[in-house]
């Protein structure tokens, strides 16, 4: 299984130019059952990611751009009258994908934005009175640009709890921009992408992750970084619990990645950036880059 992973991270990075570690921190948020959300400025790779994972992992996919006008419905499906049988039939939504790119989410109001919570948290969504279940495996991959953009509507933190992580990519070095330059355009290498796990194996996978072992030690190591987002001054918001199963879920993953089948606190150290930064907020400054916080605590919690 663990060749499977390694085939699948070759064929991302493959599509997208030296962004190997943010590669395998999506891959790991989609093994430890978690959504992405991918915050950066536009012509990033963003889209690219989320169609490569969607292929590599063998995912039906559905794209939802993003715009003011957008409604729930459009998400989630609405029922529409048939004349010839004088009955309502139900005509789902691109949301009953297994892998959803809801693209430049925070271009929307929150109204259609809430539309995707109860389907993050519960894998159901409940349309006119009637409870639908979604595909199973289901993702949610979330593209945004920084808030500073115009025509941006701020993620509130209810709906920013439930990705278990947010990258940003970032631009790519000068090596890796060249390359991009002089080979084949992504869309046209998408196309040949083909899947390298099944249904079947990405389940196993998923069970796998959650075997692994987290000792008494290690878990009071991720407590101490949590309590410490509680109890400091200088954090707004304290990690919450769904942010603690999210830090060990995706710590777990991270270090079977690694081949391993127990975790050490660097696969913690690997993951909090991710998990946490976007749950965290200074006082005085409540839309700020959480960086520094997420260093504060790497630097002041002991792993031991």
């Amino acid at each position: 299984m663990h060749e499977k992973i390694a085939a699948s991270l070759a064929a991302v990075n493959q599509l997208l130019l030296g962004k190997e570690a943010q590669v395998r921190l999506a891959m790991t948020c989609l093994l430890a059952k978690g959504h992405l959300l991918l915050e950066d400025l536009p012509g990033m790779g963003k889209t690219t990611l989320s169609h490569a994972l969607a292929k590599v992992l063998g995912l039906s996919f559905q794209r939802v751009q993003f715009t003011s006008d957008l409604l729930p419905g459009d998400i989630l499906g609405t029922s529409v009258f048939d004349q010839h049988s004088g009955q309502f039939s139900f005509h789902p939504g691109p949301i009953f994908a297994e892998l959803l790119l809801a693209d430049e989410i925070n271009r929307a109001p929150a109204k259609s934005q809430s539309a995707l919570l109860e389907a993050m948290e519960e894998g159901q969504v409940t349309i006119e009175g009637a409870t639908r279940p979604l595909p199973e495996p289901f993702f949610v991959i979330a593209t945004q640009n920084p808030a500073s953009q115009a025509g941006t509507f701020a993620l509130p933190e209810s709906q920013l709890d439930r990705f278990l992580m947010r990258l940003s990519l970032g631009y790519p070095s000068p090596d890796a921009e060249k390359a991009l330059l002089q080979g084949t355009l992504r869309r046209d290498l998408l196309a040949h992408v083909t899947a390298q796990l099944s249904h079947v194996d990405l389940a196993q996978l998923q069970a796998q992750v959650r075997q692994v072992r987290v000792s008494e030690d290690l878990l009071d190591y991720l407590l101490r970084l949590v309590h410490y987002s509680r109890s400091q001054a200088q954090f707004a918001l304290g990690l919450s619990p769904r942010a603690s199963l999210a830090l060990q879920a995706a710590a777990r993953a991270w270090a079977f990645i690694e081949g391993r089948d127990y975790v050490i606190p660097e696969d913690v150290q690997a993951v909090l950036p991710a998990v946490a930064g976007h749950r965290l907020r200074e006082p005085a400054d409540p839309l700020g880059l959480p960086g520094p916080l997420v260093q504060t605590l790497l630097r002041e919690v002991p792993a031991l």
